[in-house]
């Protein structure tokens, strides 16, 4: 019987022993926050990168940084999840994604449901003080930054604060590092979504679970440099695609429960 990629996906999910997800910025597109890379929109396009992402750049003057990151942090306050999303929220509450792994700083995982996931890349939950390392909630403080956009100060000491995201120059997260890794190594079939598949580590670890004997599935608008080797490839709206793929496992469970019923 021939199978349609929804229909194969479906299948191998649901009877995944160890699901795990790992997402990009394309999963949060449709929920208007812009992505990195896409042409015309990625922010990397407008930016020069280094001197405004990186460590170095931002202890020397953390301005250039507020300037391009206030923007994308309006964006990220009045975000909402998307199908997509709620989807993989979904698939935790079943047990069908045992482990998310997410490359996105925008918390919309977490706002959709989710409760067990990794931020390999920061996130903007909290910021800290460059001085005494103070932790304070990054929200309130990023959207009362003024409109000629000033870095925020700390309340205790006065120093610059910055966000609990990773910047270039930056040691990743020991623990969503080692985490995640632990989670691709266990796994026996990976789902990657809206991920180009750029950014190293996280770049290579398809290919690590595939060498372990993991099934890969990449779900992108646009072709990866693994799509070649990847077990099933869709390319497609992953607001769309997810939904489908849940859609379908739903139906295979009702047929499995008529089985049994019979």
């Amino acid at each position: 019987m021939n199978f349609s990629p929804i229909e194969t996906a479906a299948h191998w999910l649901a009877e995944a022993r160890y699901a795990v997800a790992i997402t990009g910025a394309g999963v949060s597109t449709p929920s208007g926050i812009p992505d990195f890379r896409s042409a015309g929109s990625g922010l990397w396009k407008k930016a020069d990168v280094l001197a405004v992402v990186s460590l170095s750049h931002f202890r020397r003057d953390p301005l250039p940084f507020y300037q391009w990151l206030v923007p994308l942090a309006r964006s990220i306050l009045a975000a909402e999840p998307n199908p997509a999303h709620h989807t993989l929220a979904e698939w935790e509450k079943q047990g069908i994604i045992r482990s998310l792994i997410t490359q996105n700083i925008d918390l919309l995982h977490e706002k959709a449901g989710s409760q067990h996931f990794w931020e390999v890349h920061g996130h903007l939950r909290t910021v800290t003080c460059t001085h005494c390392m103070e932790k304070f909630p990054a929200l309130p403080i990023l959207a009362a930054i003024p409109t000629d956009i000033r870095p925020p100060k700390c309340a205790n000491c006065g120093w610059v604060l910055k966000p609990d995201v990773i910047l270039f120059g930056e040691q990743l997260p020991y623990k969503a590092i080692q985490g995640s890794l632990a989670a691709v190594k266990a796994c026996d079939i990976l789902l990657v979504a809206g991920s180009s598949l750029e950014v190293y580590p996280v770049a290579e670890w398809p290919s690590i679970a595939q060498q372990r004997g993991a099934k890969l599935i990449l779900v992108n608008r646009t072709p990866t440099y693994l799509d070649g080797h990847a077990d099933l490839v869709l390319h497609g709206n992953v607001e769309e695609i997810l939904p489908a793929i849940d859609a379908m496992i739903r139906t295979h469970a009702l047929a499995l429960s008529n089985r049994h019923a019979h």
